[in-house]
Order: structure tokens, then sequence, then C-alpha cells
């Protein structure tokens, strides 16, 4: 598999996560970098992670991930967008703690990496070279997190409340997209 086709791959793979990072930055009051840094490590490693698990896995439990993967992927994001919105509407507070502990971070990784593991299947079918398609959707999805953490903090640091409502519609949105694309109501 060619270097531009493993590319192709990371980004569309990384979508979901950059689209996250960016609610989680329209949620942050203030830019951080370590906050960018973290959010990339978290979604790179998990994105990097996921395919070598479904490599692993190959066939023999194909028909079983991808028939609950979506499942998996619309609840959780699901949730996360919910407790955003009802956490705009709920007291003042510091949204940069709540928003970054490491069980929300493992979350949002899970959800946004599903699809990933599916990858890493299809890699086993065609044989890949795994360390080098890992390492190219790793850095990939690091790089459309940081970056999604820093557009979202421009535009929520002027909009906190109005940005968090509109970060848990789009999770929520995301998470249903995926679902209905698996069910064959959406065109990938």
């Amino acid at each position: 598999m060619s270097f531009i086709t493993i590319l192709s791959i990371a980004i569309a793979l990384s979508m979901d996560s950059f689209s996250v990072s960016i609610c989680k930055g329209l949620t942050n009051k203030k830019f951080s970098i370590k906050t960018a840094i973290l959010c990339g490590l978290w979604f790179g490693c998990f994105q990097a992670l996921m395919p070598i698990i479904g490599y692993f896995l190959g066939v023999q439990f194909e028909s079983l991930i991808t028939s609950i993967d979506h499942w998996i992927a619309f609840g959780l994001l699901f949730l996360i967008g919910v407790n955003m919105i009802r956490e705009a509407f709920g007291e003042e507070n510091d949204q940069n703690t709540s928003n970054n502990d490491a069980k929300t971070m493992f979350l949002f990784a899970i959800a946004t990496s599903i699809d990933a593991l599916a990858v890493g299947v299809t890699f086993a079918f065609l044989q890949v070279m795994i360390w080098k398609a890992i390492f190219i959707i790793g850095v990939t999805t690091f790089v459309f997190s940081f970056c999604g953490v820093a557009i979202g903090n421009f535009f929520g640091s002027k909009y906190s409340k109005p940005a968090s409502i509109i970060g848990g519609v789009i999770l929520i949105l995301i998470g249903t997209k995926i679902l209905l694309e698996h069910l064959g109501f959406l065109s990938y």
C-alpha cells in the first residue's frame, strides 16, 4: 500500500478526532499548548493503537467487531455530548478541568478510534506494513487534533456557553452519523 493511500486513510480516520478536538477547544476558556498536545497524544495514540489491535485480531473476530463498533461510538459520543450541553446550562464552573480529565479523554479517544480497529483488520487482509501505517495514522491524528483544539479555542473563548452547547450537539451528531452510516442509512 502506497504512502499516499495510507495518508488518505489516516486523514479520514482523524476527522472524528479533529471534530472532537474542536469541541474541546470550544469549551476551554484559554488556549493551552499543554492541552492541545495532550489532546493530540490521546487521539494520536489511540488511532495508532486500534489498528494494531485490529491487525492482530484479524479475521477471527471481524464480524463481532464490525457489528457493534458503531453502537459503542454512538453511545459514548451521545453521552459526552449530552453532558457538555448539561454543563453549559449548569452553574458557572471551570470547564477546563472537567473537560480534560483522564476519564473524559479516554472515552473521547475510544469513541473516535473504533473505526481504526476495523481498518487494522483490513490491513491484515492486505498485508500492509503495519508499523509504517500506524506511525502515519498516529502522527496525522496528532496534528489534526492539536489544530482542532486551537481552532475551537479561537472561537470558544469568545462564545463559551453557546460554544459548549454547539460542541455537545456536534458530538451527538457525529455519533448519530457514525451509527447511521454503519446501519446503511448514509453512504460513506
